[in-house]
């Protein structure tokens, strides 16, 4: 399929791309990487009047520590989320979720921001920021805003960024030393949407879990964060009892489709495996 016809606009600023978003309302769409959205005009579900390429602002790239936050640029590629040496040591699993996206040719362009900012529920990054208790930094007509990721997210492609707002930045406070995390995803071939995904983040002292978050992919309308289930683990050692109800409570909140990746209750089922295996990998991960 061919897009249909649109307007090309390239800002250099911040400023700029919002004064366009203000002055074309819900007729323009950003580009960032275009992953998301360009096979969307493909198929036409997606029609805007106005593209507006942010790839010009290069303000919007690069990682970055600011007070105890680790800080990534909306258009950080996830190439580059791969080989930062920062996020390696003290957040490693950002890199680990970006080398289960798509493939090298995605990676290259596919942006970080473009990943959390469009609200699809097949995303592996919104969980991941959930699990991480990030906040997304989105700048409009009256200045910047810091949205939890925990609640940017309201239904499948729906969030809380306002239509003339650009989304900036991702501000994670950094996790404890010490700390443990996997994400665990089930799919059907490389490069693919998961089946379905689990981020498991753990910190363990003298044997007993002290703090834990768990967050999924791909199993409801949008990322779940699966706050009852980390905190069935929390003061326990993590053993047999304590996991099984952890599982249990995270497929309780899960409400996928059925579709060609299998019926739901299937999925359902993956998604506590995938916590299972997240949160035994996080444990050794932990220390």
């Amino acid at each position: 399929m061919i897009p249909g016809s649109f307007e090309y606009h390239r800002p250099e600023s911040v400023d700029g791309a919002v004064a366009l978003l203000n002055e074309h309302g819900d007729e323009a769409r950003l580009l960032a990487g275009g992953h998301s959205l360009i096979p969307m005009m493909k198929l036409r579900m997606a029609v805007p009047s106005h593209i507006v390429d942010l790839q010009a602002i290069d303000s919007l790239s690069g990682i970055s520590e600011d007070g105890g936050e680790i800080v990534i640029g909306a258009l950080t590629t996830q190439h580059e989320v791969l080989s930062s040496g920062p996020l390696a040591r003290k957040c490693p699993l950002i890199p680990e979720a970006a080398a289960l996206i798509a493939d090298p040719q995605v990676r290259y362009c596919g942006t970080i921001g473009g990943n959390v900012a469009n609200g699809d529920p097949g995303n592996d990054m919104p969980a991941i920021m959930q699990a991480l208790g990030a906040r997304y930094r989105a700048v409009g007509p009256n200045g910047s805003r810091d949205i939890a990721a925990r609640d940017y997210y309201e239904a499948a492609y729906f969030t809380e960024l306002e239509e003339n707002e650009v989304l900036t930045q991702i501000r994670i406070p950094a996790p404890a030393a010490g700390h443990g995390a996997a994400y665990e995803k089930q799919k059907r071939k490389i490069g693919d949407y998961a089946t379905a995904a689990a981020a498991v983040i753990l910190t363990v002292e003298a044997g007993r879990c002290t703090s834990a978050s768990i967050a999924l992919t791909n199993v409801g309308s949008t990322p779940l964060y699966a706050e009852a289930a980390a905190g069935a683990l929390v003061g326990t050692d993590l053993g047999a009892d304590a996991v099984d109800t952890a599982v249990r409570l995270a497929e309780e909140i899960t409400e996928p489709t059925s579709d060609g990746r299998g019926p739901a209750d299937f999925r359902t089922h993956v998604a506590g495996i995938m916590v299972r295996r997240a949160i035994a990998r996080a444990q050794k991960n932990a220390g």
